[in-house]
């Protein structure tokens, strides 16, 4: 189950569909864990790519599993260890090991517990993950009740009830205590049933691989070991050994017995350390703690990046050039995490140095200005705009000084913005709010656009200086004032107070009514499985398409087929 779970895995969550994509313009920038690990040409991932399939098909079958195992670990451990950008925080260690025994169907008793101990970690630290106040305040998976499979609940308790007792206190309580009632046997059954109707349920509400369905095929791993025969009413019962052969045989192996109790301690207690050694690995922490920012912490961090600028400066001709955000990555993890932010930067100038466009000076900086929001507070800058990202330092074991501080001290109004939100969308159907904060001496450049209508800029905290344009009239903007704001314009905002200052503006989405218009003309199913599995089943084809290009590459030198994708410089 386990091999057919991976099957499925190695095209979709492993990027088998898209590797032509990834790996075939040696542009792209890839975020490996390990400086020294760098990717192969496409036609040879590929060649990895299919080493790795043919490890889970004989995972699947049994058939040399003590070839297909190793094939499998060391081939997905490359393309894993290669770009933290697209890790999934549901990845476990797959191993296993077989000892030749007088009945080769019989698997050690280690083997069984280190997965189920892996299993138990899997629940129990995300459980206790959840019990913080980000969780238990309902900020981290907000609305999501709206879910149509929350529609019983949203029926009895309302939304709000719903996003704060089903979803996050339930769940909190689920995570922590579901493992021990598992593994008591008068509480197993029912048990098996609410995890299994869990995974479904997240199978729906997120994409998260095939996470839900690798926990549905490792719940029998609690049960007896002779299930399968009793799903096949075999009688054949199990092979035994004889007590002096049994003592014999403990004598001979004690040394090994020794060993493996020893390694599998040793990985128990790594597991349970890692998800809380950021203290020592703070070079990766940010606004959240953790090489990739999961770190076990599943789902309590929510992320909204509105805003990524990217501004290459050649100082021999001071001339300014601005980079699409994504233009060398597929997606925008590198936005959030210092350590792939510093990746970046060397990877854009090395791309620019090896292709260049308009610019062929060496003298080059790099300087970022993202803005997230994290659970629902203010969108806000995250690095230090001023830095040059080439000449910044950065260490795994060091804090990262240019990476701007979560400013906490706006956190409590959160209950306060949602009532604004809530009062905003109640003007029409297409009115929205996005609540901005910043910090003192900081310059906020950005250009309205024309899909928008009604725009108004208003100060909640602070003081903030207001200027249309880069040659227009200064205005000073006040706590509580408030200025309309043209569209189809470039605007500045800077902050004039000691403190940060926090400000939200409102308008009116014409972009929204346009997509809302489209929708109402479409009809979209609820529960869309065949659309799933078509869209599986397109990946199916496309990464075998991509393994028999890189075949034909590597054995006949056709060349290869690359799809592009297409961002704008």
């Amino acid at each position: 189950m386990f091999g057919l779970m991976m099957l499925i895995d190695i095209p979709e969550e492993r990027g088998g569909s898209i590797l032509d994509i990834r790996f075939g313009k040696t542009t792209n920038c890839f975020f490996p864990l390990i400086s020294f690990i760098k990717p192969m040409s496409a036609s040879k991932m590929g060649l990895i790519y299919a080493c790795l399939w043919l490890g889970a098909l004989g995972i699947t079958f049994g058939y040399k599993f003590r070839l297909s195992a190793p094939v499998f670990v060391a081939t997905y451990w490359y393309i894993f260890l290669l770009d933290k950008s697209v890790w999934n925080n549901h990845s476990y260690l797959y191993d296993a090991f077989q000892r030749k025994t007088a009945d080769d169907g019989e698997v050690p008793f280690w083997n069984y517990v280190v997965i189920k101990f892996q299993f138990c970690v899997l629940y129990i630290v995300a459980g206790l993950k959840k019990f913080s106040s980000e969780w238990l305040t309902g900020y981290a998976m907000m609305n999501l009740s709206y879910h149509w499979i929350f529609w019983p609940f949203r029926a009895v308790l309302g939304d709000q009830i719903t996003d704060l007792l089903i979803i996050h206190w339930f769940v909190c309580i689920f995570d922590a205590t579901i493992i021990f009632f598992i593994i008591y046997k008068p509480t197993r059954r029912g048990a098996t049933i609410l995890c299994a109707i869990f995974h479904l349920m997240n199978s729906r509400l997120f994409s998260i691989g095939m996470f839900p369905w690798l926990c549905l095929t490792e719940l029998p791993l609690f049960y007896d070991r002779s299930w399968p025969r009793l799903l096949c009413k075999s009688d054949k019962k199990l092979k035994t050994i004889k007590r002096d052969d049994r003592r014999q045989l403990s004598q001979t192996i004690e040394f090994r017995q020794r060993l493996v109790v020893c390694l599998v301690l040793s990985y128990c207690s790594g597991q349970v350390f890692l998800p809380y050694s950021h203290f020592i690995t703070e070079g990766y922490n940010g606004w959240t703690n953790g090489i990739y920012g999961y770190s076990w912490d599943m789902m309590i961090h929510a992320w909204d990046t509105t805003l990524t600028v990217v501004e290459v400066v050649d100082r021999s001709s001071n001339t300014h050039h601005f980079l699409h955000p994504n233009a060398f990555s597929v997606n925008d993890r590198w936005t959030k995490h210092p350590d792939m932010a510093y990746q970046y930067a060397h990877c854009i100038r090395r791309n620019l140095m090896e292709n260049p466009l308009k610019i062929h000076s060496q003298n080059l900086s790099i300087h970022f200005d993202a803005w997230s929001s994290l659970n629902g507070r203010f969108q806000q800058r995250m690095f230090d705009p001023q830095v040059d990202m080439l000449k910044v330092e950065w260490s795994p074991l060091h804090k990262v000084p240019w990476m701007k501080p979560l400013l906490q001290q706006f956190t409590w109004k959160r209950t306060e913005m949602q009532k604004i939100a809530k009062d905003v969308l109640g003007w029409n159907n297409f009115s929205d709010v996005m609540f901005m904060a910043d910090f003192p001496n900081q310059t906020m450049d950005s250009f309205i656009s024309n899909d928008l209508d009604n725009i108004t800029l208003t100060v909640l905290e602070g003081t903030v200086v207001h200027q249309l344009g880069y040659h227009g009239a200064v205005q000073t903007i006040e706590n509580g004032q408030s200025v309309g704001i043209d569209s189809g314009k470039f605007h500045r905002v800077t902050t004039t107070s000691h403190t940060p200052s926090c400000f939200m503006y409102t308008y009116v989405n014409r972009t929204m009514q346009n997509i809302k218009t489209a929708k109402d003309e479409s009809y979209e199913s609820i529960l869309p499985i065949w659309k799933e599995i078509s869209n599986r089943a397109k990946n199916v084809r496309q990464f075998f398409q991509n393994i028999q290009n890189s075949v034909l590459f590597e054995l006949y030198g056709i060349p290869m087929p690359v799809r592009e994708k297409v961002n704008v410089i």
